[in-house]
């Protein structure tokens, strides 16, 4: 007896269930997460580790240069202008003097600084003498406001630019660029396994006694949530020194008017010689002016009657004809004294001063971010959290990697570089499609390192996606044809 399946009457609709959308957001932020992490992972490795070396090199530096830094202390001080004469004798022709940075506190040598030919951008040569007998106590290169001895400057260029100059300031705005993206995009994965988690103290902490994969993960999860606010921090401010990241910031900054205010320089005329959050990074001009080196003191009481309260400090002759002196304040440690004041030599009248306090708001916040990613702002602790946040974030990396490595399939010959999230972009509505390619364009555009690579790997994925599906659509009619049977 056989059954007659029961069949719809003609025309009747026919009831199925709709399908259900599939989930494309969370997918795709994997997807992103994935494959920045394993492509720009080794950029953000480098810049962690010298980053990491970068604040703790004052504290080597004292140790290393304690003969050019330090001086005995003395019960007399030699005037500013024979200290700037023993300098200059010592020279010879062979510089011009570009700046001096007296003694800060009993015990420190007096810088004096000159710009000479076949020094690098921001670089100046500096005669270290003792303020109490006029030994010169050591001659070196120094780089840029912060005063980095070339220890330090060494360091800087490894997390910089590689050693590499200008083409190597790319490896750093690259890793700058995606460290936020990643780290951003991360965080927004660690809140939705959050949600999910059974356990959610094992997403804040690493999973007591698991292994493997898992093991890694914990501690991958845990630890990037921890690191996640000093992570965006360091790669937000890190964009600050890039090439076009940074250029973008500081077009943005002057159509705001959120830079620093001017000095005006010009004895008898409207002129600007300020600088900016950034200016260590300038070229360091041989001053043409004639200037007697007993102006030096004259200039500094000047100053110290106006806002120059603070030890720290640089005074830099004329550039040029009909332009005053400029004294101006260089402590980095808060409270932030960036105060200034430009001094006519001949009248020794106050041309111009800028106090810290006028600055706006926003230009305020963009010095203490470069003082706070520079690890001087707040002394030792400052350093601490930085070298903790940095070591962290290689840490994190080198946990991606082995993650990735254990996730591998072992006997899948043909994925042996790893498991790859699957595309969401295929499932993704046409809404969702346009609002990633738009979001993408508008990042792309103001960090053209994060617009380039992200083009890049779209288009790849999108012919790599495509010639998969050709294969298996070859493989599935080829299956088709060979079971056909044949009359």
């Amino acid at each position: 007896m056989s059954v007659t399946p029961l069949r719809t009457p003609a025309g009747a609709p026919e009831h199925a269930p709709p399908a259900r959308p599939r989930a494309w957001a969370m997918p795709l932020l994997l997807r992103i997460h994935f494959f920045a992490g394993i492509l720009v992972g080794p950029f953000i490795l480098v810049a962690a580790i010298s980053g990491a070396i970068y604040v703790v090199t004052p504290q080597l530096e004292q140790v290393v240069y304690a003969h050019e830094l330090r001086a005995p202390v003395t019960e007399t001080t030699l005037p500013l202008g024979d200290q700037v004469r023993i300098a200059e004798e010592y020279i010879g022709d062979a510089a011009s003097l570009a700046a001096v940075r007296p003694a800060p506190n009993a015990g420190d040598t007096t810088r004096v600084m000159f710009a000479q030919d076949g020094l690098g951008p921001s670089e100046t040569r500096a005669v270290f003498v003792d303020p109490g007998t006029g030994e010169v106590r050591g001659d070196l290169t120094v780089y840029g406001t912060s005063g980095a001895l070339p220890l330090r400057a060494w360091v800087s260029d490894l997390h910089r630019n590689l050693h590499l100059g200008e083409p190597g300031r790319l490896y750093s705005e690259l890793a700058a660029s995606w460290l936020g993206i990643v780290v951003a995009v991360g965080l927004a994965l660690w809140v939705v396994r959050l949600r999910r988690a059974r356990v959610k103290r094992d997403l804040v902490r690493p999973r007591p006694g698991a292994t493997g994969y898992r093991r890694f993960f914990g501690w991958h999860a845990s630890l990037g949530v921890w690191l996640a606010a000093g992570a965006l921090f360091l790669a937000a401010s890190g964009i600050t020194w890039s090439t076009y990241g940074g250029a973008n910031v500081s077009t943005l900054r002057a159509a705001l008017s959120w830079q620093n205010p001017a000095l005006t320089t010009e004895v008898g005329d409207a002129g600007s010689g300020g600088a900016d959050a950034h200016a260590d990074h300038g070229v360091v001009a041989a001053p043409t002016a004639t200037v007697s080196p007993d102006t030096f003191d004259d200039v500094l009481a000047v100053a110290r009657t106006e806002n120059v309260n603070v030890g720290l400090i640089e005074i830099r002759p004329p550039s040029s004809a009909g332009q005053a002196w400029v004294v101006q304040e260089i402590q980095r440690s808060f409270p932030t004294e960036v105060d200034a004041v430009a001094i006519d030599g001949d009248t020794l009248a106050v041309i111009d001063r800028v106090d810290f306090g006028d600055y706006p708001f926003m230009a305020k916040l963009a010095r203490w971010a470069v003082d706070l990613h520079m690890g001087s702002m707040f002394g030792l602790v400052n350093q601490l959290v930085l070298f903790v946040v940095a070591a962290g974030i290689a840490v994190m990396v080198v946990l991606g990697y082995l993650m990735w490595w254990k996730r591998r399939p072992t006997r899948d010959t043909s994925r042996r570089m790893g498991t790859v999230p699957g595309d969401a972009l295929a499932d993704a509505p046409l809404w969702g499609v346009a609002l990633v390619v738009g979001v993408s364009i508008g990042i792309g555009f103001f960090l053209p390192l994060v617009g380039l690579p992200l083009a890049a790997f779209v288009i790849g994925d999108a012919v790599v996606r495509d010639v998969r599906a050709r294969r298996v659509r070859k493989s599935s009619t080829g299956g088709a044809e060979a079971s056909v049977v044949r009359p």
